[in-house]
């Protein structure tokens, strides 16, 4: 891929991000350095871990040892804890295992019941410069809310379940309203519903040459939503990026926003992020 084709969200804070992120869930840390360098390498600047995931240590290792400019590659990790004092240490932890000097990202993994806690642990590592931006993942608008009306930085994101069969049009009104990035996770459903044989999908893909993921894909971009999909096939990974020569018309955008069923993909506590509308 070349590089100039990527595109770039601004975040609130002005920090820029690829609009195509490389996600690690459940990669395992034997094999995580390995496929992060891959995907480096094919031309993905944005890498997401977690601290939950196990394998900051090696995405970490991947991004230094890439020979990539630090400034270039956009790391982002979540967090596993509950409350300001374990989720303060926790990011140093992750910090010190990445062998890195900061995150790009860091975001709240799930809503936990000390949010605000939570929440202030990562603003202060944010005015101590050890994260670039802040934000949440698996928050519905009235969680988000909270946050926004106690805390002092707005969150620049809010990962969320988001795939052609649960668009979540309602959340990503909100927080388009509220200057919050929209992030999918599972932007090509991983397995849910056969997205990947979406007739719609197919006969959209047949249009332009392109496949039914990378369809999908270019509708993220256009309808400004942030996704990370994962691949650990060379191919894949370099297809997933190559969507930035094309564009959906209108009539295909509405097509594939047809195809939206609120039909989350059954994985624990999403059924509650999707607002009323």
């Amino acid at each position: 891929m070349e590089e100039r084709k990527m595109k770039y969200y601004t975040l609130n804070n002005d920090v820029k991000i690829p609009a195509i992120g490389y996600g690690t869930y459940l990669t395992s840390p034997r094999v995580t350095e390995q496929e992060v360098a891959q995907a480096l390498k094919v031309g993905y600047r944005l890498i997401d871990t977690a601290q939950n995931y196990g394998n900051e240590r090696e995405v970490g290792a991947a991004v230094r040892n890439s020979g990539i400019n630090r400034e270039e590659i956009f790391v982002t990790s979540k967090t596993q804890t509950s409350g300001y004092r374990s989720t303060k240490a926790g990011i140093d932890t992750s910090l010190k295992a990445a062998g890195l000097d900061y995150f790009d990202l860091m975001i709240i993994h799930w809503p936990n019941g000390n949010d605000l806690d939570t929440y202030r642990a990562l603003e202060d590592a944010y005015h101590e410069g050890k994260l670039r931006a802040i934000g949440l993942s698996n928050f519905n608008h009235q969680q988000v809310q909270e946050i926004i009306n106690n805390s002092e930085v707005v969150p620049a994101v809010d990962q969320i379940e988001t795939h052609l069969l649960w668009q979540q049009w309602g959340m990503h009104e909100y927080l388009q309203e509220h200057g919050i990035l929209h992030e999918s996770w599972a932007p090509l459903g991983e397995g849910t519903g056969h997205i990947l044989s979406n007739p719609t999908l197919v006969r959209i893909g047949q249009q332009y040459g392109k496949s039914p993921a990378q369809v999908m894909l270019r509708f993220y971009v256009q309808e400004n939503i942030l996704a990370i999909p994962k691949s650990t096939n060379p191919e894949h990974l370099k297809a997933n990026l190559d969507i930035f020569d094309f564009e959906l018309s209108d009539q295909d955008i509405a097509d594939i926003q047809n195809e939206d069923r609120r039909q989350a993909g059954g994985w624990p506590s999403t059924m509650l992020i999707e607002r009323n509308y």
